[in-house]
């Protein structure tokens, strides 16, 4: 959607006391940087075991080597793009773009290209080495939908008469390359703006289903703007408006029947305007990190309280593990240690 957002080491403590006794609380988070330049802007970040891969939206590509740790910064494309989404996928780097024309990266090699005057790409993501997906704004009076069936070497797009209708003013945001989630077969889409609903197919992209979720929606700025699934049943979205960012209204709902229904989470603390929202692997569905540009907030009960952990501002975020995530943001890659 075109109305998005546009920093070594810190040691934070908090009191977990109060926390649920099922999820050992954090006590400490460590905030260490791998990268910083002023003009580096990312909202795109994938992980493996070895590396951090991210890029810029000046096209910059950053991997940190985490044995080494060393960084080394590339190009994909003599061409700048703004790129907002990438994907990494056996060694090999997607890139997609956002504004008119949408360019699709391999790698270094074009493979998908797209002209049209509402062309708008918000994100990609893959459910195994050969099948992905990407999503972005409509074009033809239907949320954009991408799909590959060979490794990303041809993307064909959906048609609009195989998928749900938009509402006027529904979009989506290429805020932290989150707006896809995915679990086995099954795949969940979040749009905003307008209305703020959820796509919904089982089948790897073959048939869709929508829902209506209650996160706070009905302008160009609100919605949902991060979505993730521990499991087939356990979601959780966060979004709000970036506007109003200190609004926190309905800004942080969650599913227990697999994306059918959704309630808004009216926790302790609840956050405010947040761009991305993690499960903490392991945590059973309980655990949960939200940030943006307002910095990072920690839940270990499923949401009914949350601890604000930094003021540092970052857009996206990975886990490595149940304990190590990698953030990025407006200048600034950066390594955080949960303990």
């Amino acid at each position: 959607m075109r109305y998005f957002l546009g920093f070594l080491s810190t040691v934070l403590f908090l009191n977990c006391s109060s926390l649920d006794k099922n999820l050992s609380p954090f006590n400490k988070l460590e905030i260490e940087t791998l990268a910083a330049d002023s003009l580096m802007n990312i909202r795109a970040l994938e992980l493996t075991q070895k590396n951090v891969v991210a890029v810029s939206s000046l096209g910059d590509v950053y991997r940190y080597n985490l044995e080494k740790q060393s960084l080394v910064k590339s190009r994909f494309s003599k061409d700048t793009f703004n790129i907002r989404s990438i994907a990494l996928v056996d060694g090999v780097l997607f890139s997609l773009s956002i504004g008119n024309p949408a360019v699709l990266y391999r790698d270094s090699v074009l493979v998908y290209f797209e002209k049209h005057p509402s062309v708008f790409y918000d994100s990609i993501d893959f459910w195994n080495s050969q099948e992905g997906i990407a999503m972005g704004d409509p074009t033809d009076g239907c949320i954009s939908i991408l799909i590959t069936r060979d490794a990303g070497r041809q993307w064909s797009k959906i048609p609009c008469s195989q998928l749900p209708k938009t509402v006027e003013g529904e979009a989506a945001f290429a805020a932290s390359d989150t707006n896809i989630s995915i679990f086995g077969d099954k795949v969940w889409l979040a749009s905003g703006g307008a209305v703020s609903r959820i796509l919904y197919s089982e089948d790897k992209g073959v048939t869709w289903r929508i829902f209506n979720t209650p996160i706070v929606q009905g302008s160009q700025t609100t919605g949902i703007y991060s979505i993730d699934f521990y499991d087939e049943k356990n979601g959780i979205a966060v979004g709000g408006d970036y506007t109003n960012p200190k609004a926190n209204f309905n800004t942080v709902v969650k599913t227990t029947d697999g994306g059918q229904t959704w309630q808004p989470i009216q926790g302790v603390n609840v956050p405010s305007y947040r761009s991305c929202i993690q499960f903490i692997p392991n945590s059973k569905a309980i655990g949960m990190v939200a940030l943006g540009f307002q910095g990072i907030d920690y839940s270990a009960d499923a949401g009914k309280r949350w601890k604000h952990l930094s003021d540092q501002g970052y857009y996206t975020i990975r886990f490595l593990n149940d304990s190590v995530a990698f953030a990025a943001g407006s200048g600034r890659i950066s390594k955080l240690s949960f303990k």
